[in-house]
């Protein structure tokens, strides 16, 4: 049994045409990963889009309270995770400035270049393990992040 790739119809076996919206079988895909039904919207793709840097907690938001989406545990587990990576990142970036301006006062300037080399060092970090996360959510791996991935999965109900 199939789904449509088009629609997220179900198929009946050996038909050439889906018989919802008219379109080649050929993109049928597998069960375990339909097309979400009427959107044309992956699951994939809806993780991928939970995960879109400095924004992606709006379209997870997005995604918790709209109604096709907030039924699917694979983007209800990669948006509720993306919420609370993105709210860890705020909590230490408000952390990182407060540490980096007072030690910045306390030496007069002197580690305050030192102090933003390294901030935007983290920056990048931070940014690469978005774009990997993406990359998961894409190949519909539920990877998990350490600490905030158990959370994410509990409160999915996965």
């Amino acid at each position: 049994m199939a789904f449509c790739a088009k629609c997220g119809a179900q198929l009946t076996d050996g038909a050439a045409f889906c018989a919802s919206c008219g379109s080649p079988v050929g993109g049928a895909v597998t069960p375990e990963r339909p097309v979400a039904a009427g959107t044309g919207l992956a699951p994939n793709v809806g993780g991928l889009l939970a995960y879109v840097p400095f924004a992606g907690w709006i379209i997870a938001v997005v995604f918790l309270l709209s109604e096709p989406y907030k039924n699917d545990k694979f983007i209800r587990f990669h948006a509720i995770q993306s919420i609370i990576f993105n709210v860890a990142v705020v909590i230490f970036w408000i952390a990182y400035s407060i540490l980096a301006r007072i030690l910045g006062l306390i030496s007069f300037g002197l580690l305050s270049v030192g102090l933003g080399i390294v901030g935007l060092l983290i920056f990048l970090v931070i940014l690469a393990y978005w774009v990997f996360l993406m990359y998961k959510a894409y190949s519909y791996e539920r990877y998990m992040i350490p600490y905030i991935g158990p959370l994410a999965e509990k409160q999915a109900g996965a």
